[in-house]
């Protein structure tokens, strides 16, 4: 159990096998529901109302989180079609801090914008009585160059705002001592805003930290997968220019050496695992047929299951960039971004997040291929705390990173399972709250979840 007296150190070696004990304490979620209010056309999305079986671990709260979450439903899907028609790439989210630190403030929460130096950053927090444990939550907001929303990072804001409201409600009008903390999260898309609030101390007041991510997958759907880790690599090639007809021999020509070094990679590729990506791009300034090119810049990113599997495969890509830099005369500068961490998962806690969620008509399994595919900063937050992905319903070839996906972001449809799958979600983090025991017995690692 995190002593709230003392702020947690995070020391975690992503290249061991062995994980390290985090300082946060990764939840599950309830054992109940006590009941559903869903819309009439929420039910057409969802399929069935919840079972009402098994016990509850505190059938009161439990009831006042849902009520609270329909009750903010219209809100927030006002909220998530306002950031979803503006969209902002990573770092310029500006509209966005700006429309959910006023919406938290008008919520009685106590807001902190520009949040530890970061411009888009910003910090929720609500407090009841004196002490207690604190949960925290996540709103990302950027989207992606020329797509939009085409990862729903609309939905995980509004996912965030929900659950931190009516868990704070709930705690107010049952006066449970705790703090319920909402961070927004800019440049997940490769900026690694999660990483510098890491290392600026903004998860060190949380006993736990959850999110939901959206993804495709089937319909009504749930699944425990992980996310890759990945490191980014920047490489550019100094050459010569030339005549390219009257005088080739002259030149030192920086596209043949991103050519090679693209060629070499993809050969690697038939001697690396299933499980690993290695994929990049070309570019270049003032090309022209007539002139050698003097310039050429390489963006790369390198992916696999486990950090430790990212550095070794590293190794074996660096070698095709020198290899080609050797062969064309050409100087190389090789530049790493800091690592984005895999996700890290726990069977105990996936087990508790199904039962809660096949009550709310979400079919769950382990293993959802939209879960896996991608990276997350939030990996890095993950060896420390509790992450959830969930699905939504999207048309053919319409997964993340597409523009179907931008348009299925918008939906009643995807709206309807983000409230569903907040739920859930507030129900863990009103329960590591409220139940010691709970809080004693919940495993340290976390889970992945992917929801339809």
């Amino acid at each position: 159990m995190a002593d709230p007296s003392q702020a947690p150190n995070h020391n975690h070696d992503p290249k061991s096998s062995i994980a390290a004990e985090p300082d946060f304490h990764c939840v599950s979620v309830g054992e109940g529901v006590a009941f559903s209010t869903i819309g009439d056309w929420e039910k057409d999305v969802i399929g069935k109302p919840p079972s009402y079986a098994e016990p509850l671990f505190r059938p009161d709260v439990v009831k006042d989180i849902e009520e609270e979450m329909e009750s903010l439903s219209d809100e927030l899907r006002e909220l998530s079609l306002k950031i979803h028609d503006h969209p902002e790439i990573m770092w310029q989210e500006r509209y966005a801090h700006d429309t959910l630190t006023a919406f938290m403030k008008d919520h009685d929460f106590d807001v902190t914008p520009h949040y530890l130096g970061l411009e888009t950053a910003w910090r929720a927090a609500f407090q009841v009585g004196n002490g207690g444990r604190t949960v925290g939550f996540q709103s990302e907001m950027d989207a992606l160059p020329g797509i939009g929303h085409a990862c729903g990072h609309n939905l995980i804001a509004i996912i965030g705002v929900g659950c931190a409201i009516a868990v704070a409600r709930a705690l107010k009008k049952h006066d449970i001592a705790a703090k319920v903390v909402l961070l927004g999260t800019p440049a997940e898309e490769g900026g690694q805003g999660k990483v510098k609030l890491i290392n600026a101390g903004g998860y060190k007041e949380m006993d736990v930290c959850l999110m939901a991510h959206p993804s495709a997958g089937p319909a009504h759907s749930a699944g425990t997968g992980s996310s890759l880790a990945v490191q980014a690599l920047t490489i550019q090639y100094f050459g010569h220019t030339s005549h390219a007809s009257g005088t080739p021999w002259e030149g030192k020509n920086a596209l043949d050496a991103a050519f090679l070094a693209y060629s070499a990679i993809s050969v690697l590729r038939q001697q690396i695992k299933p499980t690993h990506r290695v994929h990049g791009i070309i570019e270049g300034r003032d090309w022209a047929p007539n002139v050698i090119p003097d310039y050429a810049k390489c963006r790369w990113l390198i992916r696999a299951p486990t950090w430790a599997e990212v550095q070794v495969l590293h190794d074996r890509v660096k070698k095709c960039f020198e290899a080609a830099s050797l062969a064309t005369d050409c100087r190389m500068e090789w530049n790493e971004q800091g690592g984005t961490y895999d996700v890290r998962q726990n069977e105990t806690l996936a087990d508790e997040f199904t039962r809660i969620v096949e009550r709310y008509g979400i079919q769950a399994t382990r293993s959802i291929q939209a879960a896996v595919g991608g990276s997350t900063d939030f990996g890095n937050v993950t060896y420390v705390t509790t992450p959830l992905l969930l699905a939504i319903p999207t048309e053919p070839g319409g997964a993340n990173h597409t523009a179907l996906f931008t348009k299925s972001a918008a939906t009643k449809e995807a709206h309807a399972i983000a409230i569903q799958v907040a739920k859930a979600l507030a129900i863990t983090g009103a329960r590591i709250l409220i139940e010691d025991k709970f809080m004693a017995e919940a495993s340290l690692f976390g889970i992945y979840i992917s929801s339809s």
